[in-house]
């Protein structure tokens, strides 16, 4: 199980089944053709990392 490297709580990337005791990651997706991502802990709200993909609404990428 993966833990935020600053509060050192679990946490789950996906919205799969799991212990009781991790939430999932936060995902705040901006944009319509690049799509930009910030994922955050729910816990302690410090930012885990970034991620982006070009697409968007023309690749069928919501």
């Amino acid at each position: 199980m993966a833990k935020c490297p600053h509060c050192k709580k679990p946490v789950r990337l996906g919205k799969e089944a799991a212990p009781s005791d991790s939430q999932p990651v936060r995902k705040e997706v901006a944009g319509t053709v690049k799509k930009e991502v910030m994922y955050s802990c729910p816990h302690c709200d410090c930012v885990l990392g970034f991620s982006f993909f070009i697409g968007g609404v023309l690749m069928g990428r919501p």
